[in-house]
């Protein structure tokens, strides 16, 4: 056991306190150096604008210390090995240092590429706008739906070519309602490849404002009429949305594992991309403060929470026995404004249950009886009993407030379930830790804060520099 040692120094030994050069050693935890920077980055991260209970300097150096204590025993517990926290830390790491790996220059390639293969797709073909009308026609249609639909292709097209317009008479009469609200139009421009090559293979031959005979495709019978014909807009123009386009697919992610993959690759397996990644945070974090302290925030935040969730929170809220012996100990301390009741409320469909319930439940531990009465009494289809059992206090229910706490006004019975009653007993105050088992939970966990922190500072020691304390936020 490592004795604790609190110093309090007015002075600054020389040389010894400056890790770096303009940023000296505030305190020791462990006997690892905490730089200024490292301190007021936390402080003034706690303490600012939004923050209703600002503390001092002086204020929050034993909330510091306290962190720092128990991320040591984290550390020294070794739950910075463990699977969970490597793959959450990782995430969290590379979500910060992944994109530095995108250059303009490699993004710019990334999307000249994307236009160079949607253009490729493209021409000679280039973009068409057509409208058509469709006749559809079932898959396994007889030849009586097959001559119907020629029919009716046929009598369309007739219209069109004694002067009908094709605009309303698409939206009177094709069968592909979202085209035909719109006159026909597919709505924007079309490439080869994105239709049925039927349907293309007639669209893409026609000329400018030329009309199509009808022809079928698996999809019944068609008339195209050509809109327009346009080739693939140079790359500045089209750059915004390609840009749009790819970074809601993640784009910048996409080129961070190209890049990191690569130079894991150059290395010649010296590396792997795990530490590619890892190489970089180092060389940016010794150039920016910032984020280092951001990444260590976030490492030893999770430490945290694995210690605290442990030692802590997990542990006081599953001992019982603890529970129970700081109930006693504290019982005055937990009292209620209005007394409550104790039990179970339930509904049942006969008169006659009534009574048997309230003798079942008399032979059955509290904690049972919920399922008790659901394995007796609503095994089957028929369900018998309605039951609630809670610690109610007046206003949650109002058959407990009508039974147990004497209001006037008298509930309407359920409707299936008409003859209600209660079981239980009325408390002026707790009796047991469970009757306030959210308080207890709390208290005891606080209680178990403040052992564990008292044992942390037994453990370890620290050295605080009350000098250079002085002078954060004031350099």
């Amino acid at each position: 056991m490592r004795k604790f040692a609190l110093w309090l120094c007015s002075f600054c030994l020389a040389g010894g306190l400056y890790a770096q050069d303009g940023d000296p050693v505030v305190m020791k935890i462990n006997g690892k150096d905490v730089l200024r920077s490292e301190f007021e980055y936390n402080f003034n991260k706690n303490n600012g604008d939004e923050v209703a209970d600002k503390k001092t300097v002086d204020e929050y150096v034993d909330l510091f210390v306290n962190y720092k204590l128990k991320v040591e025993a984290a550390l020294d517990a070794r739950y910075d090995t463990l699977s969970s926290f490597k793959r959450e830390f990782r995430t969290y790491r590379d979500q910060q240092i992944r994109p530095y790996f995108v250059t303009p220059a490699v993004e710019e390639q990334e999307l000249r590429r994307y236009y160079d293969q949607m253009k490729a797709a493209i021409e000679p073909g280039g973009l068409i706008s057509v409208a058509h009308i469709l006749v559809r026609v079932p898959q396994k249609a007889s030849s009586e739906e097959l001559e119907a639909a020629k029919v009716r292709v046929d009598s369309i097209y007739a219209a069109l070519q004694a002067g009908a317009d094709f605009a309303t008479l698409a939206k009177q009469c094709s069968d592909d309602k979202g085209s035909a609200a719109r006159g026909g139009d597919l709505g924007g421009w079309v490439a080869k490849g994105q239709t049925l090559k039927e349907f293309e293979d007639v669209a893409f031959a026609l000329g400018d404002n030329e009309m199509s005979q009808p022809f079928q495709s698996p999809l019944g019978y068609h008339i195209v009429l050509m809109k327009g014909r346009k080739h693939l807009e140079p790359y500045e123009t089209l750059k915004p949305q390609i840009q749009h386009f790819l970074e809601s697919r993640g784009l910048k992610e996409h080129i961070a594992g190209m890049v990191v993959d690569s130079l894991a690759k150059a290395s010649g397996g010296r590396l792997t991309p795990e530490e590619v990644v890892e190489q970089k945070t180092q060389e940016l974090c010794a150039k920016d403060p910032e984020l280092k302290y951001l990444i260590q925030e976030y490492h030893d935040g999770l430490l945290l929470f694995e210690v605290s969730t442990r030692e802590v929170w997990d542990k006081a809220a599953k001992d019982t026995v603890g529970l129970e012996a700081y109930f006693k100990d504290n019982k005055s301390k937990y009292k209620w404004d209005s007394p409550r009741y104790k039990g179970i409320v339930y509904h049942c469909s006969d008169e006659g249950l009534v009574k048997q319930v309230r003798k079942l439940l008399k032979s059955v531990d509290e904690d049972m009886w919920v399922d008790t009465l659901r394995a007796v009494y609503n095994q089957d289809s028929l369900k018998q009993i309605r039951a609630e059992k809670n610690l109610f206090k007046k206003g949650d229910d109002a058959f407990i407030d009508y039974l147990v706490f004497k209001e006037k006004k008298e509930p309407q019975p359920l409707k299936a379930y008409p003859y209600t009653a209660v079981y239980g007993k009325k408390l002026k105050r707790p009796k047991v830790w469970t009757d306030v088992r959210g308080e207890v939970v709390s208290d005891y966990q606080a209680a178990c804060e403040a052992d564990f922190v008292r044992k942390l500072r037994e453990t370890y020691k620290v050295e605080i520099y009350k000098e250079v304390l002085n002078t954060v936020n004031k350099h």
